[in-house]
C-alpha cells in the first residue's frame, strides 16, 4: 500500500514528464562532473583550479536567490526550465573546444548558474502538478532520483572517462540536457505555474520575498534550523577523507566507503520520508531526521574502524535523506504560489552562504583537533539544529514564538 501511494504521481502524465527530466539532467550532470574534475586536475594538477571550479557550481545559486529571486513568480517556469537545459547542453558542446583552465572553469560556471535556475523552478512547479496529499510521495520521487543519479553517475562517469577521455562525458551529459527539454516542453505551462506574479518594480518584488519568509514559520524554520545544520555538514564534507585516511588509515577505498555509504543512505532516506511524514507530521519529520543525522555522524566519529564508521554513515545518510525532503516540503506548504520561487531561491542562498562558512571553518579545526573531533563537532551542531527544528516547526509552539517576534 505504502508502494502504490509513493509511485502514485508517477500516474500523472504532466510530473512523470517532469520526473524523466529530473533523471536525464542529474545523471548527465554527475556523470560529467567526474570527468570536469579530472579534465581540471589532469591539465593543472592544482588544487586551486579544483577548488575553483567546486565552488562555481554553487556560487551561482547564491547570486540567482539574492538578487533575481523574482524572476521565478514573474516568468515562465517551464521556459526558464528550457533555457537552462539548453544553456547546460551548449556548455557541454562547447568543453570539448577549449583547451585552458580558465574557460573550463567558466563554462562550469555558466553551467552552475543555468542549473541556480532549473532546480528552484522545477521545485516550485511540483505543487501545481500533484495532490497535496501527494506532495510528499512526488518530492520524494525526485530526491530519489538525484541521490541514485549521485550514486551511480560519478562511477559511470568515472568508467567513461578513463576508457574514452572526459570528452565522451562532456557530450553524453549534452545529450542529456536536450533530452531533459525536449520533456519539459510537453509539459503544459499552465500545470507547472497556476499564477504569473504582478511586478512592483524588481527591488520591491525582492524585497516582497524577504518579508514571506520571515512571516513564515515553516520558512524560518528551514533558515535557522537548517542553517546551522549546514555548518555541521559542511565540516563533516571536509574532514571526511580526513576521517578515513588519517583516522581509520583505509586509502581511498576508505573515502569511497564512507562516501558511498552516505549515498546508500540518502536513498533510503528520500523513501522513508514521506511515511514518516503522513503518520508523524512535517515537525516530527524534519526535527527527526536531522537528530538521526547528528547521531550517524556522532557514532562514526568513535568508530573502531571503518566498516563500523561505515555503517553509521547509512544512518547518517538517511537523516540527511529525510531532511533533504523536508527542506522543499516547507518551502510549497509555506509560501503561496505568487511567490514560491523567490522564497525557494531566497533559502537555498542562505544556506548555501552558511554551508560555505562550514567549509571554510573545516580546515582549521581538522587541522587543530583531527577528523574525530571535527565530526563530533559536527554531530553536536545537527543536534542543535534538530532542537530548533522541533520547537519551530511545532504547530502551537512555532505559532507562538512567531506572534512574540512579530
Amino acid at each position: 500500500m505504502a508502494g502504490r501511494s509513493l509511485l502514485r504521481p508517477l500516474g500523472v502524465p504532466g510530473f512523470r514528464l517532469l520526473f524523466l527530466s529530473a533523471f536525464a539532467s542529474s545523471f548527465g550532470t554527475l556523470l560529467a562532473a567526474v570527468a570536469l574534475a579530472i579534465d581540471v586536475k589532469d591539465r593543472t594538477d592544482s588544487g586551486l583550479w579544483v577548488g575553483a571550479l567546486m565552488v562555481v557550481e554553487f556560487l551561482p545559486a547564491i547570486l540567482i536567490g539574492l538578487l533575481v529571486g523574482p524572476l521565478f513568480d514573474r516568468l515562465s517556469r517551464r521556459g526558464l526550465m528550457v533555457a537552462a537545459d539548453l544553456a547546460r547542453a551548449a556548455v557541454f558542446c562547447a568543453l570539448p573546444f577549449v583547451s585552458g583552465p580558465a574557460a573550463i572553469v567558466g563554462l562550469a560556471a555558466v553551467a552552475g548558474l543555468a542549473t541556480g535556475f532549473f532546480r528552484p523552478a522545477a521545485v516550485a512547479g511540483i505543487p501545481n502538478l500533484v495532490s497535496e496529499d501527494d506532495l510528499p510521495a512526488a518530492n520524494a520521487l525526485i530526491q530519489v532520483v538525484e541521490n541514485v543519479s549521485w550514486t551511480v553517475g560519478p562511477i559511470v562517469g568515472g568508467v567513461l572517462t578513463a576508457a574514452a577521455g572526459p570528452h565522451a562525458s562532456y557530450w553524453v551529459n549534452a545529450g542529456s540536457f536536450l533530452l531533459s527539454a525536449a520533456l519539459i516542453l510537453r509539459i503544459p505551462q499552465q500545470l507547472l505555474q497556476s499564477v504569473t506574479a504582478l511586478t512592483r518594480g524588481h527591488w520591491r518584488d525582492l524585497a516582497d520575498g524577504f518579508a514571506v519568509v520571515r512571516r513564515s514559520r515553516m520558512l524560518m524554520t528551514i533558515v535557522v534550523a537548517w542553517s546551522v545544520a549546514s555548518i555541521g555538514i559542511g565540516l563533516a564534507n571536509v574532514a571526511e577523507v580526513f576521517l578515513a585516511k588519517d583516522s581509520f588509515n583505509a586509502g581511498d577505498f576508505g573515502y569511497g566507503l564512507l562516501f558511498g555509504a552516505i549515498g546508500a543512505g540518502l536513498v533510503v532516506g528520500s523513501l522513508l520520508a514521506p511515511v514518516v511524514d503522513a503518520r508523524f507530521g512535517i515537525a516530527a519529520l524534519y526535527a527527526g531526521s536531522i537528530a538521526v543525522t547528528a547521531l550517524g555522524y556522532g557514532l562514526a566519529a568513535v568508530s573502531p574502524n571503518v566498516w563500523v564508521a561505515a555503517a553509521f554513515c547509512v544512518v547518517a545518510g538517511v537523516g540527511n535523506g529525510a531532511s533533504s525532503l523536508a527542506n522543499p516540503l516547507l518551502v510549497q506548504r509555506g509560501a503561496p504560489d505568487e511567490v514560491r520561487g523567490r522564497a525557494l531561491t531566497l533559502i537555498i542562498s542562505l544556506n548555501y552562504i552558511v554551508l560555505a562558512v562550514g567549509f571554510a571553518v573545516a580546515g582549521p579545526i581538522v587541522n587543530a583537533l583531527g577528523a574525530r573531533w571535527a565530526w563530533g563537532i559536527a554531530a553536536a551542531l545537527i543536534a542543535v539544529a534538530s532542537g530548533l527544528a522541533l520547537v519551530m516547526a511545532h504547530p502551537r509552539v512555532g505559532l507562538r514564538l512567531h506572534s512574540v517576534a512579530d
